[in-house]
């Protein structure tokens, strides 16, 4: 009798524990495996998801096209929402983007105080710890980029607010300088990896 019970309390433990991959399995497709970086009013994650309607206006009303849309391996709920590519324009914070949302799901937002998310100096990846380069030295409008005695370029990450002009400058992908990979020399991350690699904000 107790090897019939401890026969079946095994079955239901395998079982439950089946069960409970499958659905964190789903959380991460459902969710997406990180964060992403939203155009401005976008940063509360659950409001935005909850609100957006997928119609693309901010993404067509974007004077510097920076406005793109996340693709099914950022999460099945992410897919077709605003998301930002610094690889094809930087935000200058016009604020269009937030007055076409028709729903509220970009609120407001306040680049002297508010977060895009907070630029990163990539060595492996940035050309001036290869030879000179000073390309993205004037691209911060917010004095948050500065180069140090060695030539490389340092973010203040209190005063960055990750417009991504720094990214959008930087040449170390574009002219082909690194085969294969996405990053930059200089890349904007979300505030809260950069706060869990411990940089103070």
């Amino acid at each position: 009798m107790s090897a019939g019970l401890t026969r079946r309390s095994f079955i239901g433990l395998a079982a439950a524990t089946a069960v409970g991959a499958c659905v964190g399995g789903a959380g991460l497709a459902f969710a997406g495996p990180a964060d992403v970086l939203r155009p401005p009013g976008g940063q509360d994650e659950a409001a935005l998801i909850g609100a957006c309607l997928k119609c693309d206006r901010c993404r067509s009303v974007c004077p510097t096209g920076v406005v793109s849309v996340a693709q099914v391996e950022d999460g099945l709920l992410r897919a077709r929402t605003p998301v930002l590519n610094f690889h094809r324009g930087w935000c200058d914070f016009c604020g269009k983007c937030q007055q076409a949302c028709p729903t509220g799901a970009l609120g407001p937002f306040d680049p002297s105080r508010d977060k895009l998310g907070v630029a990163v100096v990539q060595p492996d990846r940035c050309l001036s710890y290869l030879q000179t380069c000073t390309d993205c030295r004037d691209s911060c409008g917010f004095g948050a980029l500065s180069f140090n005695e060695g030539g490389h370029p340092v973010v203040d990450a209190a005063a960055c607010n990750g417009c991504g002009r720094c990214e959008l400058e930087c040449t170390a992908l574009v002219y082909g300088a690194f085969a294969g990979g996405t990053r930059r020399g200089i890349m904007v991350e979300p505030v809260a990896a950069v706060e869990t690699e411990g940089s103070t904000l």
